[in-house]
């Protein structure tokens, strides 16, 4: 009798045991039922949360614009410009300074500049290829090939200026929006591509304009290198006439050969 008591009592604390390690869970509808463990239904409840935010942050960032075109530039505005022609005088330059027109900008340069007449050609033809006749005829040679090509450029740099418009207006707006059909992280990285395109087109159109400048002034160069030579050609040709010819006074020894006209 006492050896049952004590086997009793032992599978009392193995009991005991057991219930106080086990985890929270009961059984739905009676004994032998489906167990339901609340502290794993958590757990999976706050994982699938987790994966539903981390796919709504997903289709956030790879959402983007279907229409990029709208930001699309060439040149920056500029007005209008507007040149007076009493007699017609400036005839083709207003085209050539608002429109991209090379024919215009070669008649308009042609009808605003000096003709050569006939005579001129023949007696340049009759001077050294080194003259300064000559050298004089090739900086208006070069002077008439690049400023018609400078007036296309500036004009093709002004007729841009409603599509550039309202393309630089549409980005601006986009860039300082502050809802949510714009911030997703593609779509920033969209407008940061259309700036850049924006920029580089802007850069190209600036380095055409740059290149006219330097030709512009390269001829600019040449005409004043064309007059301080033509300075010291006559400055020798003085000094050579004054040793040749005895210029001085009657009875004079002495030559004056420092004194230019």
């Amino acid at each position: 009798m006492k050896l049952i008591k004590t086997k009793n009592k032992k599978y009392l604390i193995v009991g005991s045991l057991v219930l106080a390690t086990a985890t929270p869970s009961f059984a739905i509808f009676g004994v032998g039922d489906i167990v339901f463990d609340p502290t794993s239904y958590a757990s999976l409840v706050s994982q699938a949360t987790t994966a539903l935010n981390q796919l709504k942050t997903i289709q956030s960032n790879i959402e983007h614009f279907s229409v990029k075109q709208q930001w699309q530039t060439a040149l920056t505005k500029l007005e209008n410009m507007n040149v007076a022609s009493m007699f017609g005088e400036t005839a083709g330059i207003n085209i050539a300074l608002n429109a991209n027109s090379p024919s215009a900008s070669l008649t308009g340069w042609k009808t605003a500049t000096m003709p050569m007449s006939g005579s001129t050609s023949a007696y340049l033809q009759g001077q050294n290829v080194n003259s300064a006749q000559r050298a004089q005829l090739a900086m208006i040679e070069t002077s008439d090939a690049i400023s018609p090509d400078c007036l296309t450029a500036v004009g093709t740099y002004r007729s841009g200026r409603n599509q550039n418009s309202n393309a630089n207006s549409l980005l601006a707006q986009q860039q300082l929006d502050i809802t949510s059909s714009t911030n997703s992280e593609i779509e920033q990285l969209n407008l940061l591509n259309a700036a850049e395109a924006q920029r580089m087109s802007e850069m190209q159109a600036q380095g055409t304009l740059q290149a006219c400048l330097a030709a512009q002034m390269t001829v600019a160069n040449m005409q004043e290198r064309n007059a301080a030579v033509l300075d010291l050609n006559t400055a020798a040709t003085v000094q050579q006439q004054r040793s040749t010819n005895d210029t001085s006074a009657a009875n004079e020894s002495n030559t004056w050969q420092t004194y230019l006209p």
